[in-house]
């Protein structure tokens, strides 16, 4: 049973700063492409940050890029999205997401596993 556990959403002021964390195994982690995307009530899901894992290649979206920083941590089959100067806007319920390959992509529907999420709210 594959599992992506979220962690490091809250509530900022405008601003301010908040670490998301996904947490996985070693089978899931490796040579796989991981994202993090957000979604609001009726709103469409949108990708914010992709990492793939082998080669560490990095992607955001534009209203992000600055922002957010997406990392990974290979020792403890982690990624992370470091967001900063947090802007009202980015309020969203985040979600990570794994891709059973190395290739990343910006469509929800090709991911394989998601987390619960984690809510980040900016006021």
């Amino acid at each position: 049973h594959v599992q992506l556990v979220e962690s490091g959403g809250g509530s900022v002021e405008a601003g301010g700063s908040l670490r998301l964390s996904c947490a996985t195994n070693a089978a899931v982690f490796s040579d796989n492409c991981f994202a993090w995307f957000r979604q609001l009530p009726g709103r469409e899901r949108e990708g914010v940050a992709s990492i793939s894992i082998g080669n560490g290649l990095t992607d955001y979206v534009d209203s992000v890029k600055g922002r957010f920083t997406i990392s990974q941590d290979n020792s403890k089959n982690m990624v992370f999205l470091e967001m900063n100067s947090l802007k009202p806007e980015d309020t969203a319920m985040y979600y990570c997401a794994a891709r059973t390959v190395p290739f990343c992509a910006s469509l929800g529907s090709l991911y394989n596993y998601w987390g619960q999420g984690t809510q980040v709210t900016v006021s």
